[in-house]
């Protein structure tokens, strides 16, 4: 354990980590920032010490020998009310990520990390004066490890904690009922319906009656009262897929729905009061619908409170085998077969593969390979034809995704007639490089010039002339 540095204005920071590097790297930068630090090896120890001073924030691994990071936060909670901590972890998923929040974390940091992500934290953390509130959750997973996706399962336990209209966006495909489910899931409103209605898939003429219902007799063929989504979802959440093809006459309607909430039926005299979070989706830009006239501005702004916008396939392909897995082991439960398991020559040519259908498509993908693909084990031939394809093409050039989109930017540079272009790009991919491997290795330059693949001289030389 460090001692704090002096200064009775400085907060106190508590580092919890069995990892030493860890705790050196974040000790230095956050004592550089203007905060004192101490730092234990184990969350006993950290409990201990709590009985003589308490800190103003303690960072905290998840996995730890003993007490592990989600018990120490529980412990915490007990011992130091509102005290903020912010879990660290090399391991994020939605369940962690909730969990952390339903326990009363303050955030979530995921591992690696940048430096000033976690300064910024303690600044913000620090500055707070009381709790924040909890919640009840449900644990059910989405899948993704990638930093777009971690983001999003944080954006998740924020929003469990407030009532919020949240806007969904995303190509098609790319999963947004999920993530909606998700939202549904962790907030104090799991407990009411979920109800979804793709407004795309709906006749004009019949979506306002089956939004807001409609009473019997209310036009031709309306035969009985309906109840419509909106009375459906009552104490729940409403997810409305693909808004941004909602007719602008009823647009207006919702608006008014969602400005003060309460609507009548078509065709009826009854008011009817709306007690329901709306999480709209859409795979169109609604910005530049309104700007054209084509989307009400005030109703973009009512369903954008707080946007999430889920990434394609495409950018976060590491996430691809992870998903082809669980997608895997979902269809031999439902199609009662015996599971199966992907090769390693499968796993590089899906990760090569653009997924123009996205996550859906995947899934699809994963059912048929699920009762077709002959052995336990999928092989490369058990691909369909496109897939194989793009992965021989790649395999033959060695080209993938990220040398296409640098070939696509050099050709626009060329043209451009960019003065220095080689130096430049050369000084840009090595940068890139080097910080990528530092954050990896949490600063440790021994292990990024290991992953680089150069020696330390050489790396802590070049990063001399960059910095």
């Amino acid at each position: 354990m460090s001692a704090p540095a002096p200064g009775l204005d400085r907060r106190l920071v508590w580092l919890v980590d069995d990892d030493r590097s860890i705790r050196f790297v974040l000790e230095k930068a956050l004592a550089s920032a203007g905060f004192a630090v101490e730092s234990f090896d184990a969350a006993e120890g950290a409990l201990r010490a709590l009985s003589e001073r308490r800190p103003d924030l303690v960072f905290s691994d998840v996995r730890m020998p003993g007490m592990d990071g989600m018990r120490f936060l529980e412990k915490l909670g007990e011992r130091a009310n509102g005290l903020p901590v912010v879990i660290m972890s090399a391991y994020t998923d939605l369940p962690s990520t909730v969990a952390a929040f339903h326990r009363g974390a303050f955030d979530y940091l995921p591992k690696p990390f940048e430096l000033d992500q976690a300064i910024d934290m303690a600044r913000r953390a620090t500055a707070r004066e009381t709790p924040l509130p909890e919640t009840v959750w449900s644990d059910e997973g989405l899948v993704g490890d990638t930093p777009a996706m971690r983001e999003i399962f944080r954006t998740i336990g924020r929003l469990s904690r407030a009532d919020l209209s949240v806007l969904i966006t995303g190509e098609t495909g790319t999963g947004k009922e999920l993530i909606a489910r998700a939202l549904h899931r962790h907030s104090t409103r799991a407990g009411g319906p979920f109800i979804a209605l793709n407004t795309a898939a709906v006749a004009p003429e019949l979506l306002e009656s089956e939004l807001f219902g409609h009473e019997q007799g209310a036009f031709t063929g309306a035969h009985r009262r309906h109840q419509g989504r909106f009375e459906q979802a009552q104490r729940g959440v409403l997810f409305l897929d693909e808004i941004g093809d909602m007719p602008l006459g009823l647009q207006t309607r919702l608006l008014r729905v969602l400005a003060e909430g309460e609507f009548y039926r078509v065709g009826g005299r009854e008011l009817i009061k709306s007690d329901v979070r709306v999480i709209a989706a859409t795979h169109q830009d609604l910005r530049a619908k309104a700007g054209k006239g084509e989307f009400r501005a005030d109703l973009l702004h009512r369903l954008d409170v707080v946007r999430i916008h889920l990434p394609p396939l495409r950018e976060r392909l590491s996430d691809v085998a992870r998903l082809a897995d669980r997608f895997l082991s979902e269809a031999a439960r439902e199609m009662r077969v015996a599971p199966k398991q992907l090769s390693a020559e499968v796993v590089a040519a899906l990760t090569r593969f653009a997924w123009p259908g996205n996550v859906r498509e995947l899934r699809n993908l994963c059912q048929r390979l699920a009762l077709m693909a002959p052995g336990a084990v999928i092989l490369q031939a058990d691909l369909p034809d496109e897939i194989r394809a793009e992965s021989l093409v790649q395999g033959a050039s060695g080209d993938t995704h990220w040398t296409r989109a640098l070939a696509d930017w050099a050709r626009g540079q060329l043209i451009a007639d960019t003065p220095q272009l080689l130096d430049n790009a050369k000084e840009a991919l090595e940068r890139t490089l080097f910080d990528e491997a530092l954050k990896l290795t949490a600063g440790d330059r021994q292990q990024a010039a290991k992953r680089l693949g150069c020696g330390r001289n050489t790396l802590t030389r070049k990063l001399g002339k960059k910095r």
